[in-house]
């Protein structure tokens, strides 16, 4: 298969969308990530999205909308917080969970019996969706397991030959996927993937619990209403630790590696021994979720064996940055104030 790269820009709309109304698949640009789009309702599409992924098929997918009316076709019922929450968040990074209609393909949702919706804020992807007339099923747009791609140009390193069309939006703005919400009750919600709706703006709406998932491995037979919680996800081939402690302890564990490639993501003012490659992160968790996936690329790409990651803080937008490292640690935190080896995971 021959893969398209395009501007995304008018002259390849009617294009992509005439592509998706016919059953194929096509890499979009969003503000979060790039993502692998499909017809939500064409069950052979959403089958074809899980095989050049190699996805999971009780990973669900999320369904991309363009006006919260479109919300009335997919939900069963919307609770007044939810049209809350999008009044103050769509179009942007959160994703809501509702129980679907009987017509939404469970192929679509992971075997389960609800959906999650979202309205992207990219006003080429809002076109996109508008002139197909239905909502878009869109995972992250690389090989399932991978970091996640920020740019057209990490898609092709993934998908080239495996899908028709990329369509090139430029860099993406956050850098990590939505926030991903369920609700608990009238006046709660649970964040079950954290992003750049953080708990501190959610919660200027209504109370606000955090899933065990975001910081805790689940078992492998878990049931998860919301991707990325349950399988290894985000890792590049190298070997990802989190390093725990302050410039003074991540310097002193560094100058103790011997052999490797070591590759390492910082913030910034750390003194580091000549083996040792940095990669941009950055000192803030703004920063740093725009930056970690596209450096853990370039990891691999420069032939790093492992990949060192200065831990982040764990509010804010800090809260999504740790918890894509998590997964793409497999869990394992160094300590580097203690003695350099103790690791949890």
């Amino acid at each position: 298969m021959v893969t398209k790269l395009a501007k995304a820009d008018d002259n390849i709309l009617g294009e992509a969308a005439e592509l998706l109304k016919n059953g194929g698949i096509a890499a979009i640009p969003t503000e979060t990530v790039y993502g692998l789009a499909a017809n939500a309702y064409d069950v052979e599409a959403v089958r074809s999205v899980f095989r050049a992924k190699g996805r999971p098929q009780d990973n669900p997918l999320i369904l991309h909308i363009s006006s919260p009316e479109m919300l009335n076709d997919i939900a069963e019922s919307v609770p007044p917080l939810a049209m809350t929450l999008a009044e103050s968040f769509w179009a942007g990074p959160l994703t809501m969970i509702f129980r679907r209609k009987p017509h939404v393909p469970a192929e679509t949702c992971g075997g389960l019996d609800t959906a999650a919706v979202r309205m992207p804020r990219h006003p080429f992807t809002l076109k996109l969706i508008e002139r197909c007339g239905f909502p878009i099923a869109a995972p992250s747009a690389n090989t399932s397991g991978l970091p996640s791609p920020t740019s057209a140009a990490h898609v092709y390193d993934d998908m080239n030959g495996k899908i028709p069309l990329i369509i090139d939006g430029g860099e993406c703005r956050y850098g990590v996927e939505s926030t991903v919400i369920c609700f608990v009750n009238g006046d709660t919600v649970r964040i079950l993937r954290p992003g750049a709706v953080t708990p501190e703006m959610l919660r200027e709406y209504c109370h606000v619990e955090i899933d065990s998932g975001v910081l805790e491995k689940l078992a492998p037979d878990a049931k998860v209403l919301s991707p990325g919680m349950k399988y290894k996800h985000y890792s590049p081939a190298a070997e990802v630790y989190i390093l725990k402690g302050d410039d003074g302890a991540a310097e002193a564990f560094l100058r103790t590696l011997d052999g490797g490639k070591p590759g390492f993501l910082g913030f910034g003012g750390e003194t580091l021994p000549e083996s040792v490659t940095r990669f941009p992160y950055g000192s803030t968790p703004e920063q740093q979720a725009e930056n970690l996936f596209a450096s853990l690329r370039s990891a691999d790409a420069a032939g790093c064996t492992e990949v060192y990651v200065r831990m982040p803080e764990t509010e804010g937008m800090g809260l999504a940055v740790y918890n894509r490292l998590l997964r793409a640690a497999g869990f394992r935190i160094i300590d580097a104030e203690g003695d350099g080896n103790a690791l949890r995971g």
